[in-house]
């Protein structure tokens, strides 16, 4: 099934957490929180007011309590307006 925003919002889907350190050191799965990086899955056409600044495929970081979670074939995703993202990540 797949899901299509509209006017502006986003459909995002949550990067998975690291699991070991750089330097090797393996965090416990217990008490670990979300990473607030997520991938841009599918983008609205935006409204006459909003131009859309984010791209299917973008990496952002959004807001840990912003948007409306929901639960697909299994996966997590997160809607949320264009303006609650606060950043682009870029390398």
């Amino acid at each position: 099934m797949k899901l299509k925003p509209m006017a502006d919002n986003v459909l995002l889907k949550q990067n998975e957490a690291q699991e070991t350190t750089v330097s090797g050191i393996i965090l416990a799965t217990t008490n670990k929180e979300k990473p607030a990086i997520y991938e841009v899955v599918a983008v609205g056409p935006g409204t006459k007011d909003v131009t859309m600044a984010v791209e299917v495929g973008d990496k952002v970081v959004v807001s840990k309590f912003t948007g409306s979670e929901i639960k697909l074939d299994g996966e997590e995703y997160k809607f949320v307006k264009q303006d609650d993202i606060l950043a682009v990540v870029t390398e």
